[in-house]
């Protein structure tokens, strides 16, 4: 059965609506974001990596630099943290000073406003997982995939990056698919904008 989120116009409605708004801001604030860049660790302003969305379509997935260039080739250096089919380190040293700010005010993620506009992914959904987790899933991983991916949802509003275990990541997921509806995606987004405001668990 196809999810009901998939198939909301209402949702897509605002999706279309949030992502116009979002990308006159990541316009706005992207010279002054290139200028800190190239100050600190000169390279491109965009990075792009192919993630896994709904069904486990591939798409290509847009952010504001936060890591050094070559930060995929030294992956191999750093030791993960978390448990499961994510990758996470509080102090992972590829990331530059100013892909730090970036990530503790989650401005890296507003060129990701561009992947809700042409539909890969929703204001709020799940998180976009990468191929190589994907690949390591078994058959029960594969149900937080039945709704698209968002900017934000249960991870992001209930712990984000202190959440180091993928099965609570995924408890999470199938939880927001049970409680979906357009009054509680709202009820995500404005939860978000109070959480990135207080700074909470980002890194």
């Amino acid at each position: 059965m196809i999810h009901a989120s998939v198939t909301s116009k209402t949702k897509r409605l605002i999706d279309i609506i949030g992502a116009l708004v979002g990308l006159v801001v990541t316009v706005l604030v992207a010279v002054p974001v290139a200028i800190a860049m190239q100050l600190d660790n000169p390279g491109p302003l965009l990075y792009s990596q192919i993630r896994c969305g709904y069904k486990g379509m591939p798409f290509k997935l847009w952010k504001f630099r936060s890591m050094v260039v070559n930060a995929e080739q030294l992956k191999h250096l750093v030791k993960n943290q978390a448990a499961g089919h994510i990758f996470k380190n509080d102090n992972d040293p590829r990331i530059t000073r100013v892909g730090r700010f970036l990530r503790r005010t989650s401005l890296d993620e507003f060129p990701q406003f561009w992947n809700v506009l042409i539909g890969d992914m929703s204001l709020v959904g799940t998180r976009p997982p990468t191929v190589d987790e994907v690949s390591e899933y078994l058959p029960r991983h594969m149900d937080r995939l039945n709704v698209k991916p968002g900017l934000t949802g249960e991870w992001q509003t209930r712990g984000r990056s202190s959440i180091k275990d993928f099965e609570e990541i995924v408890r999470m997921d199938l939880e927001y698919q049970q409680k979906w509806s357009v009054l509680y995606d709202i009820q995500l987004i404005l939860k978000t904008f109070i959480v990135i405001f207080r700074k909470e668990g980002a890194w």
